[in-house]
């Protein structure tokens, strides 16, 4: 890593499709000898990961415009423009979904590095702004994304497992 500053413009980083949202992975682990990474979310009404937990990872997520249903075992709650959500080590159950009918943007920080290779992984590089539809869950991407959740010390369920616990 070096030891100088780094600013990035509104362009900077790749930018994924990833499960119907589009994410622009800003500072890559590769740029913190895997530190932490930072991705912007821009997430679509309706659109939002499945419930997933990795245990190895700490996660922040602070909602920069919009607002979205944060999801965990403990209950479901709204976080708006200016909230910040914190999903500490040890493997809580989460995910978010934008339940509003604008799009939602968050910014994600995720420390040690890793979760920004599982989106380059499973993304399709898209254009600014543009959405992509939530691809099909064939079985070769079913295989993929069991095998990230395996290198990556991850688990993925059910996009209802956390309805069931409300």
């Amino acid at each position: 890593m070096e030891n100088t500053v780094r600013i990035l413009d509104k362009n900077d980083g790749r930018r994924l499709g990833v499960v119907g949202g589009n994410y622009r992975v800003i500072v890559d682990g590769k740029d913190t000898d895997g530190a932490y990474a930072v991705i912007e979310m821009l997430v679509p009404p309706g659109g939002g990961p499945p419930p997933h937990s990795h245990p190895l990872t700490q996660e922040t997520f602070y909602v920069l415009a919009g607002e979205v249903t944060f999801k965990t075992e403990a209950g479901h709650q709204v976080v708006q423009q200016g909230g910040f959500v914190v999903i500490p080590f040890g493997g809580a159950i989460h995910c978010f979904q934008n339940t509003s009918g604008a799009t939602a943007c968050l910014l994600c920080t995720v420390m040690p590095a890793g979760l920004e290779e599982v989106f380059q992984a499973i993304g399709t590089p898209v254009a600014p702004g543009e959405f992509l539809p939530v691809p099909e869950l064939t079985p070769d991407r079913k295989a993929l994304l069991q095998r990230l959740d395996e290198a990556h010390q991850q688990q993925t369920y059910p996009r209802d497992y956390l309805d069931l616990k409300e």
